[in-house]
């Protein structure tokens, strides 16, 4: 891939998108090489990812805004340029406001484009 993302104007369209969908969601796919993605979603105040189950390997930063983790009994707060890893559990993220995330994802099969699963959800 050739092309600089800017993720905060990136998060910017998307979360305009999000306020325009009555899912509060939108998601952009950003990278894709071989078991590799990296897709950044935005997400309206109050809005969820509900409770999925996790790939093998998988990262979340927040750009903007501040949202939570939440895998079984723990959770994790994230604010803006916070990255952690997620655990391989069920796990779901709340919006604590309007906010950003790049989601990067390692599996040895490529899954279902995760702006399909927010679209479908």
């Amino acid at each position: 891939m050739d092309d600089i993302i800017d993720l905060p104007s990136l998060a910017a369209e998307l979360l305009d998108r999000a306020r325009q969908s009555s899912s509060g969601r939108a998601a952009k796919q950003v990278y894709a090489v071989g078991p590799l993605r990296a897709v950044v979603i935005g997400l309206t105040e109050g809005g969820q990812l509900a409770e999925h189950n996790a790939p093998p390997a998988a990262t979340l930063q927040c750009v903007t805004g501040n949202a939570r983790l939440v895998a079984g009994d723990r959770s994790w707060v994230l604010t803006p340029g916070q990255l952690v890893a997620i655990p391989p559990e069920r796990h779901s993220v709340d919006a604590l406001s309007d906010c950003a995330l790049l989601l990067s994802v390692a599996a040895d099969t490529p899954p279902t484009p995760v702006e399909e699963a927010i679209a479908a959800g």
